[in-house]
């Protein structure tokens, strides 16, 4: 079966061409390299894992509730729209919105995955360009893993979201070679991670939890490889390119917090688009939701310099001012070990496992004399 049978929307195109701008970079020193950048392609290598062994996907997943989150965490929850709705129509909303949020974030790790190979090429650096070629990996696991429970757990795929295109289009042609750091690692990266890390949190359906760790565990070593990058290279440029910088930033922030509306969804269910324009800016859930999605970004783009009057103002316009204040480290951490901790608990409840089986085929044997 073609993944466009399982499309609730038509796809616009089976391939998206973004013409390719910039120069491919050589480098002959092979001795030098910044010893933090180093040392994260050295975790890099380590942190390597295959999709179809470390993720239980004989774990059950209900379709209808996929996340098996509470009804009152839909944005359109106790609208008119909703209230007319049987249950069967609800359950059914829900399954479309939740298979949009994982189409996003499966196209958005393909697009992570062509920006690091973009970055492999461009970038001057060969610690850089190291690091950069095991994040390549990563993408294209993400990229597997969520395709996988989109068509084998949800059954249904929604087309990229036209405000994430338009973020990647605006990231990929350009020719500079740190914007598709900017782009993916800061800005789309940074806001992914947040959002996995708060369902990853909320969900109580093991499936899905393992997925959002396993890949947040790499996320968060992209988004540190980024925050070095740029830290370094935005220190030597002047006071209008980095204007230029932070233009790109208030533009993509706009962007990916308007796409968090779903409106592809509304117009899935024919549900009037004021109705759900308001239900989803007046959401207190889908409020809460927007201002954690830039506890990554906002502390991120402060720390890499690009911190002048528009991208505070822009902040303070979308509510997320205070959110630059967040320490990344300690978020960063706690991602690796809610992984690690994952790994610690499947591992027991396998020995576990096998040491009763092992008891109770002792026993079947001892019946048997």
């Amino acid at each position: 079966m073609s993944t466009h049978e399982l499309y609730a929307l038509p796809a616009e195109m089976q391939v998206w061409e973004v013409p390719a701008t910039g120069s491919a970079r050589f480098t002959w020193e092979y001795d030098d390299g910044r010893d933090r950048l180093l040392s994260l392609y050295a975790k890099g290598k380590d942190k390597q894992w295959d999709a179809a062994r470390r993720i239980d996907w004989s774990l059950p997943v209900d379709p209808v509730k996929p996340l098996g989150l509470p009804e009152e965490t839909h944005a359109l929850y106790g609208t008119p729209s909703w209230n007319k709705m049987s249950q069967r129509e609800r359950d059914e909303l829900t399954r479309h919105s939740v298979a949009w949020q994982f189409s996003q974030f499966l196209h958005g790790e393909q697009g992570a995955m062509v920006c690091s190979a973009r970055i492999v090429e461009s970038v001057p650096d060969l610690d850089a360009k190291f690091y950069a070629a095991t994040q390549t990996m990563d993408e294209a696991r993400h990229a597997e893993t969520y395709a996988r429970f989109l068509k084998e757990k949800v059954g249904l795929y929604y087309p990229i979201n036209p405000q994430l295109k338009e973020l990647l289009d605006d990231t990929l042609s350009d020719s500079r070679w740190d914007m598709p750091y900017l782009g993916m690692q800061v800005l789309i990266e940074g806001l992914a991670l947040a959002a996995f890390g708060m369902l990853r949190d909320l969900t109580p359906v093991e499936l899905p939890k393992q997925i959002l760790a396993y890949v947040m565990q790499d996320e968060a070593r992209h988004v540190a490889f980024g925050r070095l990058a740029l830290r370094d290279y935005y220190r030597e440029l002047t006071d209008a390119e980095l204007a230029e910088r932070e233009d790109f930033v208030v533009h993509g922030c706009y962007l990916m917090r308007d796409r968090l509306r779903g409106e592809e969804v509304w117009t899935n269910f024919d549900i009037d688009k004021r109705e759900a324009t308001e239900a989803t800016a007046n959401s207190e859930w889908l409020r809460a939701f927007r201002k954690l999605l830039f506890s990554r970004i906002a502390p991120c783009i402060k720390d890499i310099g690009l911190w002048g009057p528009k991208v505070r103002d822009a902040f303070a316009d979308m509510g997320v001012l205070d959110m630059a204040d967040t320490d990344l480290d300690v978020m960063m951490r706690a991602d690796e070990d809610t992984a690690e901790e994952i790994d610690r608990k499947r591992r027991f409840t396998a020995e576990e496992a096998a040491r009763a089986d092992e008891v109770a085929e002792m026993v079947a044997l001892g019946a048997e004399d």
